[in-house]
């Protein structure tokens, strides 16, 4: 197991996914109809289909995702060192966000 999981881990390293993500331009993302127009299709269908918990969970995946870029994120780390101090409200956030979705996804009944 321990090997599939460094052999998963250098994949993703190879891919360099986290400079991807952290050089996303966010304000030309959201202004760029090949992203937008789909996205609202997204959401209108959604409401339309009265799917409120799949619409929530869109909704909670845009907010970590437009809150992983803020200010507040970067400081995170500073001089090679994690400020636990910072750490410990995005721990406790994560784990009510995720508490929450499967909550949503395996707690409530239709």
């Amino acid at each position: 197991m321990g090997d599939f999981l460094n052999t998963v881990l250098a994949w993703i390293e190879s891919t360099h996914l986290q400079q991807q993500i952290k050089d996303v331009d966010y304000a030309g993302l959201f202004s760029n109809p090949w992203f937008l127009v789909p996205f609202v299709a997204l959401v209108l269908y959604l409401l339309y289909r009265q799917a409120f918990r799949d619409l929530i969970i869109v909704s909670l995946f845009v907010a970590v995702w437009w809150v992983s870029g803020l200010d507040y994120m970067q400081t995170m780390i500073v001089d090679g060192e994690l400020q636990v101090s910072k750490v410990l409200p995005v721990f406790f956030g994560g784990a009510a966000v995720l508490g929450l979705v499967i909550y949503m996804l395996f707690g409530r009944s239709d």
